[in-house]
Order: C-alpha cells, then sequence, then structure tokens
C-alpha cells in the first residue's frame, strides 16, 4: 500500500446533501482516506486545519456561501468548572470510567441504537446494523480508545455512557459518544466531557477537540458553554472564541 504524504493526498468533494444541522441549507464536504503508515501523521495535520475523523476518512464542511460549522477545542489548562458542571460531577460520583481498545460489543451497541431511537429519531444513524457499529468502532487506521462509563455502586456495574475517542499528540479528540436516554437527569454527555478534561490533563496535555460547533443549532450550540475555545478559521488558524 502506498503511503500518503501531504504532497500526495488527493481530496475529494462530496455531491450536496440537505445540511442535518440547519434547515434549508445545502451540505457538501471535502474528504480523504486515511491509510498506511503516516495515516496518524496525515490525521493530525488535517485535524489542525478543521478535519474530523470518520473511520478510514477524514472531512471538513466545504458548504457554498455557509462558514456556520466551525472546528472547536477546548483549552484545557484554562477551563474552569462552573457551578453547573460541578453539580453534574456531583450526580455522576458513582460513575465508574474504564478505558478499553477498540473492539465493539453487543453491549455498547444496545445502548447506542438505545441513544439513537430517543435522541436522534428518524437519523441516518438509526438504521445502523451491529456490522455498522463495528465499523465505525473498530475501522480506525489512528491510536483511538473507549471510554466506557458504569454505574459504580449498582450490581453488574451495568454500561451507562460510551466515548469514541482519538489519541492526539496534543489532546483528545471526541470522535462519537453516547449515553442511557433514561438517565437524562445526570447530564451524563456533560460529565463525558468533563471527564475527557479531567484526562487531558491528567496527561499535561492541552485540548479536547469537540468537532464542529453550529451555533444557530439546537443540536451543536451546547458546545459553545466550554469556555475557553479556540476555533479552527482556516488561514487564520486557532483563534480564541470570544464571548
Amino acid at each position: 500500500m502506498t503511503d500518503q504524504t501531504p504532497e500526495t493526498t488527493q481530496l475529494f468533494l462530496t455531491a450536496a446533501l440537505p445540511c442535518p444541522y440547519l434547515p434549508g441549507k445545502m451540505e457538501r464536504k471535502l474528504f480523504t482516506h486515511l491509510s498506511g503508515r503516516r495515516a496518524s501523521m496525515l490525521h493530525q495535520l488535517l485535524s489542525d486545519n478543521g478535519f474530523r475523523r470518520s473511520q478510514n476518512l477524514i472531512y471538513r464542511p466545504a458548504c457554498e456561501g455557509c462558514s456556520s460549522c466551525q472546528s472547536v477545542r477546548i483549552v484545557t489548562r484554562e477551563f474552569s468548572i462552573s457551578k453547573r458542571f460541578r453539580r453534574v460531577k456531583r450526580l455522576n460520583a458513582d460513575v465508574a470510567v474504564q478505558v478499553r481498545p477498540t473492539m465493539a460489543t453487543m453491549e455498547q451497541f444496545e445502548l447506542f441504537k438505545r441513544y439513537l431511537d430517543a435522541r436522534h429519531a428518524g437519523g441516518g444513524m438509526t438504521q445502523m446494523s451491529y456490522q455498522d457499529y463495528e465499523y465505525m468502532v473498530e475501522d480506525t487506521p489512528v491510536q483511538s480508545v473507549l471510554v466506557e462509563y458504569r454505574l459504580n455502586d449498582l450490581p453488574f456495574q451495568p454500561l451507562v455512557a460510551v466515548a469514541l475517542t482519538d489519541v492526539m499528540p496534543d489532546g483528545l479528540s471526541m470522535v462519537y459518544s453516547f449515553y442511557d436516554p433514561d438517565l437524562a437527569h445526570r447530564g451524563l454527555g456533560t460529565f463525558v466531557i468533563l471527564d475527557h478534561i479531567e484526562q487531558v490533563r491528567a496527561a499535561a496535555l492541552d485540548y479536547v477537540y469537540l468537532g464542529y460547533w453550529v451555533k444557530d443549532s439546537p443540536k451543536m450550540a451546547y458546545k459553545g458553554d466550554y469556555r475557553p475555545l479556540d476555533v479552527q478559521r482556516g488561514s487564520l488558524g486557532w483563534t480564541r472564541l470570544e464571548e
């Protein structure tokens, strides 16, 4: 297999499709494949330019006349936990964290399906089979982990949240996370992000990459709560998101 280098990488453009975040908008993506011994190097380079990984593809929005999707990362060294976030941590003090290899299990998949049915009914991912989930988790050409969250005080320690996460030279990149929709009062989605911030700090690294922040999308606007945030602005590089 020929190793990719930045000079030999070919980028492709998808056809226009309805935007999943902003009604009435059309979405196009610029993408390429990650493969070979240099996949991690290319992953880091493109991530630093606003790309995101999905299995062995890495992409970024390339929508005509719209730049609402902005790649963001939490500056963990400067992150100060708020009263609301402290409450979420207290609510989940009984949750144990386990970092595992990227191997899919039926237990994870059942939680994944329950999450999609409750939170993203009608979305394309709701049709995913167990094999599709396996590919999502295991088809990674870069260093990745699964972070499992379990209720430590209950028999059998039930699984309540999972994060598929890429390990970057300067932090962690959250590829996809899901949680038990019946435990919405716990704020598990928030807890998973707070835990990643702690993991990055413990490793003396700098950032948690959250993917795309879309200010005007109810699905994506929550990422703006984790200040300070850096935003990738093309030729300007990473700049601080102002209040």
